[in-house]
C-alpha cells in the first residue's frame, strides 16, 4: 500500500491543481469558449470544466503534473466516470442547439504552455 503524501505536499498539489484549472478556464475563454460549469459533481462522476463554443459542448479534464508525460495518465475507469457525468449533465440540458459533444484533455505542467487536446477520447472508447 502506498504511503500518503505529507499534508503540506498534498496541500501544495491541491493548490497547483486549482491554479491549473483556473489557467485552463482562462485559456478556454481566450479561445472563444463559454464556461458552463466548473468542478461539476454528479452522483456518477466529476468533471473539471464544461465549456461551450457554438454548438459544441466540451467536457474538459485538467491534468496538472510536475512533468508533461505524467499528465497524460487518464485511465479507462476515469474516462468512463467522466462520460457518465457528462451524460448526467446533458440529461438536464434540453438545448437542441447542442450538435456535438466532445471530451477534451488539458495538460498543465510548471513552466510549460498548456496543451489542449480536443476530442482526446470518445464516449464509446
Amino acid at each position: 500500500m502506498a504511503a500518503r503524501p505529507h499534508p503540506d505536499r498534498r496541500r501544495a498539489a491541491q493548490r497547483f491543481g486549482r491554479l491549473a484549472e483556473h489557467a485552463a478556464r482562462l485559456l478556454l475563454r481566450f479561445k472563444g469558449y463559454s464556461i458552463l460549469a466548473c468542478d461539476l459533481r454528479t452522483p456518477v462522476g466529476e468533471i473539471d470544466i464544461v465549456a461551450r463554443r457554438g454548438a459544441v459542448v466540451a467536457f474538459v479534464e485538467v491534468k496538472s503534473r510536475a512533468r508533461v508525460p505524467d499528465a497524460d495518465s487518464l485511465s479507462p475507469i476515469q474516462r468512463r466516470r467522466i462520460v457518465r457525468a457528462a451524460e448526467a449533465f446533458l440529461s438536464r440540458q434540453q438545448d437542441p442547439r447542442i450538435e456535438c459533444v466532445r471530451f477534451d484533455l488539458m495538460l498543465m505542467a510548471p513552466w510549460r504552455w498548456p496543451r489542449h487536446i480536443r476530442d482526446a477520447w470518445r464516449a464509446d472508447d
